[in-house]
């Protein structure tokens, strides 16, 4: 099946997939992230991904996807709730710094240290000049993770106003996602122009060190599957099938500026 991504502003067509190829495909992927697991663990690699995106993006799905049949103990998912007075108080970095992968980790954010330059600074919750401090020195810290051997990769789960619109309202009627609902959500659709606007200045202020890569995230499935892909595609392990973990462009791509006036993100 085709369906075409007019709504982004190209004309290209994106093969969607039914439920039993979704299924198929993911098992299949999921296989490779096991031999994955397996190759760090043997070289002490240190892996860390951040997921950023507007509520309702899909980031829980993707990340649950991913770690699904991976090892707990050498796997971490950190989602780190509201700041303490004592995390005021200290290096914005510092609660951070406490999660970060080991030798032989695979540490997922659902959400990260970008907080500050998304929901903190949208919603008022940190100051102007907290939130240029932060814009001026990220640089440096991820440049220092890096340097440190982490290998540092940052995805942005890009979605649509009418699909954010239609998620929260499924989540709110839906009686299994009620943990979801936060009083920020009710903020998300009505300051969609500022949330535009802040995720625009963080990809082009924050993407010298480590390029964001975009996420196309209307489709769950197809978001989901070219994630793992694109991720598996940039990571070395043994016996990697090259074939299966080719990602759509179309669906997951580095920043670029022009990216932004031909509709690729959605505006």
């Amino acid at each position: 099946m085709k369906t075409k991504a007019s709504s982004r502003g190209y004309e290209a067509e994106v093969s969607s997939v039914s439920h039993d190829e979704y299924e198929e495909e993911l098992h299949l992927l999921q296989i490779e992230l096991v031999k994955l697991q397996k190759h760090f663990l043997c070289c002490n690699d240190r892996i860390l991904v951040i997921f950023e995106g507007r509520d309702a993006s899909g980031k829980d799905g993707t990340i649950k996807r991913i770690v699904e049949y991976l090892s707990p103990r050498e796997t971490r998912v950190v989602a780190l709730g509201k700041p303490s007075d004592r995390d005021r108080g200290s290096w914005y970095f510092q609660r951070f710094t406490a999660e970060l992968p080991a030798a032989g980790e695979f540490t997922l954010f659902n959400r990260s240290w970008y907080n500050r330059a998304g929901v903190e600074h949208v919603m008022g919750f940190c100051t102007d000049a907290e939130h240029e401090e932060f814009m001026s020195s990220v640089l440096e810290f991820e440049g220092m993770l890096v340097r440190s051997g982490i290998r540092l990769i940052k995805y942005y789960l890009d979605i649509t106003k009418p699909e954010q619109k239609k998620r929260l309202e499924d989540r709110r009627r839906d009686p299994l996602k009620q943990w979801k609902i936060s009083p920020i959500d009710e903020q998300a659709v009505a300051l969609w122009n500022k949330y535009s606007t802040a995720r625009n200045e963080m990809f082009s202020r924050t993407s010298a060190v480590v390029p964001w890569n975009i996420v196309c995230a209307d489709d769950k499935r197809l978001a989901r599957l070219n994630v793992i892909k694109d991720l598996l595609h940039r990571l070395h392990y043994a016996d990697k099938d090259e074939e299966l973990i080719r990602p759509s462009r179309q669906i997951v791509f580095p920043y670029a500026d022009e990216h932004l006036l031909s509709g690729a993100i959605a505006k």
